[in-house]
């Protein structure tokens, strides 16, 4: 099973890409599942479904056209099916709090529960083969970056903390419940975690694997929606994910003259050329923007033959090495670049701001550093078969 996940600044349009997607892989012949794990879901308003505003239709895969399913994933829901002993605990203390029963169940929606929730279903069907593609139809960037990394939270947790607080409060509970002003979490809770943590055991070798998941960025050739790209290239990058592919969403068609557009043109033209240098080489695809709203199955089919013409799978791997990676070693921290077909005499470096700027004859890439390392500067440099090896230090 292929997972592709759709991130990028809210309102550049990425349900609108993700559906699309699905749209074209379905009638490739593939079954293709639509999952969004955005708690404000547009996944059914982009098909045009009609359906009440807060309708539960979609809680479960709902089929809307041959082999292409979708599916919301929803937290209340969530909550009765696999949260149960610990959203009642949550309550509970709540409660103490004076909060009202409503307020308390509402409080007790922590943030995590509804990516953890999606990752669940995600393992499960990869498991059990449901599905031949999962398009995941993300958050914005920042919640996306924390869905990403709850994984290995989570297996942090459980492998350092879990079982001492579990024992712990085991034999303490009796005298601590007589000097806690709420009752301690019950062993049902821990259980309810245990079940919870072996529901998405595995999930971030899969997510990390390029062979299984592919990230695709959205964007738009706007400079401040670009800075937001930029950084969140360099955090799943950093998390071991491998993007893919970069979409440049609702560019002014040059049949648009209007005197007006002016200036919308040349800005974009200018930070679209910008967007193709700096993520090289990693492929940039244009979608123009349409003279009505991408809405429904024909609106969204035009957008996929946009995207990908007749014949491109958009589920086949493009990439299956991430073109950098970052590095800490005992002294210092390293970037690693992956630079096929260059040698050590063509290769000039420097750091800008938070960037690492690295040039090979006419080529010039641009590196966002994570903040960790903004204040390091370049060191030493090494090329080992094909890898740049940038060691970076703090200034002396």
């Amino acid at each position: 099973m292929r997972i592709l996940l759709f991130s990028g600044k809210g309102g550049v349009g990425k349900t609108s890409v993700a559906a699309a997607t699905g749209v074209h892989l379905a009638a490739q012949g593939k079954k293709t599942l639509i999952m969004s794990v955005d708690p404000a879901h547009s996944l059914a308003d982009s098909f045009d479904l009609e359906k009440t505003l807060f309708h539960g239709a979609t809680f479960d895969p709902v089929k809307v056209a041959d082999r292409l399913f979708l599916q919301e994933v929803n937290i209340n829901r969530e909550l009765k099916r696999h949260w149960k002993d610990i959203s009642s605990y949550i309550t509970s203390v709540l409660r103490t709090t004076g909060l009202s029963g409503v307020e308390a169940e509402e409080m007790a929606i922590f943030p995590g529960m509804e990516e953890i929730s999606a990752m669940m279903y995600v393992n499960q069907y990869r498991k059990s083969r449901d599905f031949d593609v999962v398009i995941l139809d993300c958050a914005p960037t920042a919640e996306s970056l924390r869905f990403i990394s709850l994984p290995a939270t989570l297996d942090w947790y459980m492998k350092h903390i879990f079982a001492f607080q579990r024992g712990l409060l085991k034999a303490a509970r009796p005298m601590l419940n007589r000097l806690s002003p709420a009752e301690l979490p019950p062993d049902s809770y821990f259980r309810n975690i245990e079940e919870l943590f072996q529901k998405v055991e595995g999930i971030d070798a899969v997510m990390e694997n390029p062979q299984l998941t592919s990230v695709r960025l959205v964007t738009n050739a706007e400079k401040m929606v670009l800075r937001e790209t930029q950084r969140a290239f360099v955090y799943f990058t950093l998390h071991g994910l491998t993007v893919d592919h970069i979409i440049v969403n609702r560019l002014l068609p040059e049949s648009v003259q209007d005197s007006f557009f002016a200036a919308w043109h040349a800005s974009q033209r200018s930070t679209l050329a910008e967007i193709i240098r700096y993520f090289y080489p990693v492929p940039t695809k244009q979608v123009p923007l349409f003279a009505q709203e991408v809405l429904g199955y024909e609106r969204l089919q035009l957008m996929a033959r946009q995207l990908y013409g007749s014949t491109e799978d958009p589920s086949a791997v493009t990439r299956d090495t991430p073109p950098y990676s970052f590095m800490r070693e005992k002294d210092h921290y390293e970037v690693r670049i992956h630079m096929p077909f260059t040698v050590k005499g063509e290769v000039g470096l420097f750091k800008k701001n938070d960037e690492l700027v690295v040039e090979v004859g006419t080529i010039r890439r641009h590196i966002g550093l994570p903040t960790t390392m903004t204040s390091l500067v370049p060191v030493k440099a090494r090329l080992n078969e094909h890898m740049l090896v940038v060691e970076m230090k703090e200034p002396a």
